[in-house]
């Protein structure tokens, strides 16, 4: 376990900010960032990672959508194709579930 910064799970601050607001519980990213039970910091509020997963885009839900700021899975991939100059969604492409946590009930 390590205390890491936000930056490493959470790519910029208005995911941080959605992060911290609980409109947001996990990340996936392209590789791990993060390994289960480190912890980070928003606004003085301590979260813990309580789960990193490898997983494939094919394997990405509507919730998995909406645990990551986005109303469905279509607005997620919209999304991901906005902020990716180079993105294209291919089910087979690995990606990396970090899902968290406010630390002890904060």
């Amino acid at each position: 376990m390590a205390h890491i910064d936000a930056g490493e799970v959470l790519p910029n601050g208005p995911i941080q900010q959605m992060a911290a607001e609980g409109e947001i519980t996990q990340m996936h990213r392209g590789q791990a960032y993060a390994d289960e039970g480190d912890t980070f910091e928003i606004d003085g509020k301590t979260f813990e990672v309580t789960d990193v997963t490898h997983r494939t885009l094919g394997d990405l839900t509507d919730e998995d959508a909406q645990r990551e700021g986005s109303a469905d899975l279509d607005a997620y991939r919209e999304r991901l194709n906005r902020v990716h100059e180079t993105f294209e969604w291919d089910d087979d492409s690995e990606v990396v579930r970090h899902r968290f946590e406010p630390a002890n009930g904060e």
